[in-house]
């Protein structure tokens, strides 16, 4: 008997120390999973913020003539849509917006919601490359596949470029990407955004953009996604301030499948805008929800 409960007890003490030895291992994998998660999860915000530059500025490498400003140059806008085709659904695939990009063959052309992803290639140099333009990139905020922004590609070299916050609001992020290109006798300034969907933070944000000093200091555009869908005091004040503007009527480009809102919009001051159209192509209605929208402006004489 005492023998019995001699092996019972022995038994027990295994059984236990058994039990003891699986627990420790439960905590010390729990535990290195917890270190690799925050492991992987510092690298990706170092990452993050290696990536997170307010303004990016590169001139592609391959052109060995630089292209100058003529009488005329055509500009454009378009919001690519972070590069998700019209539906916003669809796999990120650059290279749809990049072909309509060459389609235009604009000198300049300002894009909104470029996205630029925190892993593997940027799709913006890669498309700058290829087409042979130069370009300027600022972020207006973090997006979860990476930082997403304004942009302006160029043929004739940038001379020099600023960034203005207008987010007025905490909810949208927003800002003004500037651009100077030509020399003094021959020169352009081109002023891209992409305003609020709120009204009321559009109207402050009109209010700021009409104080940017490039929209006074010579030939200039002010071109981007105004989110005009309907009339307000920042679509009447825009069409007051820049009636030199030229233009009629405004070309629908949103929805790109069936456009009926002039959301995208090019305004000029001390040059002339001769001719206004959305670039509406099989391939610019399937690459983006909204059409580009073009202009050819005349700049004045030396």
């Amino acid at each position: 008997m005492a023998l019995r409960r001699k092996q019972a007890r022995k038994t027990r003490a295994k059984k236990g120390g058994g039990i003891a030895k699986a627990i420790a291992r439960g905590r010390a994998a729990r535990k290195a999973a917890k270190r690799a998660s925050v492991q992987k999860s510092e690298a990706r915000n170092q990452a993050r913020t290696r990536r997170l530059a307010p303004l990016e500025i590169v001139s592609a490498p391959h052109s060995r003539v630089a292209a100058q400003l003529g009488d005329e140059a055509v500009v454009a806008t378009y919001n690519v849509h972070r590069w998700t085709g019209a539906n916003g659904r669809s796999v990120p695939d650059p290279a749809r917006a990049g072909f309509v990009i060459s389609e235009i063959d604009a000198d300049v052309i300002a894009l909104q919601e470029v996205l630029r992803p925190y892993d593997g290639e940027d799709p913006l140099s890669s498309l700058s490359s290829a087409l042979g333009y130069h370009y300027v990139f600022a972020t207006t905020r973090v997006h979860k596949r990476g930082e997403q922004g304004n942009a302006i590609l160029s043929r004739v070299p940038i001379q020099s470029c600023s960034v203005l916050d207008i987010s007025h609001s905490r909810i949208e992020k927003r800002g003004v990407l500037a651009a100077q290109f030509g020399d003094f006798d021959r020169g352009l300034s081109v002023i891209a955004t992409h305003l609020s969907l709120v009204d009321r933070t559009r109207g402050r944000q009109v209010e700021s953009l009409l104080q940017h000093p490039e929209l006074n200091a010579g030939p200039s555009v002010l071109l981007g996604d105004m989110n005009a869908w309907r009339k307000c005091k920042a679509t009447r004040t825009l069409d007051d301030e820049f009636s030199r503007h030229h233009n009629r009527k405004w070309p629908a480009s949103f929805p790109a499948r069936r456009p009926v809102l002039a959301l995208d919009r090019i305004y000029s001051m001390n040059a002339e805008i001769k001719e206004v159209f959305s670039h509406n192509t099989e391939a610019s209605r399937r690459a983006s929800d909204h059409l580009p929208v073009v202009a050819r402006v005349r700049l004045p004489g030396r």
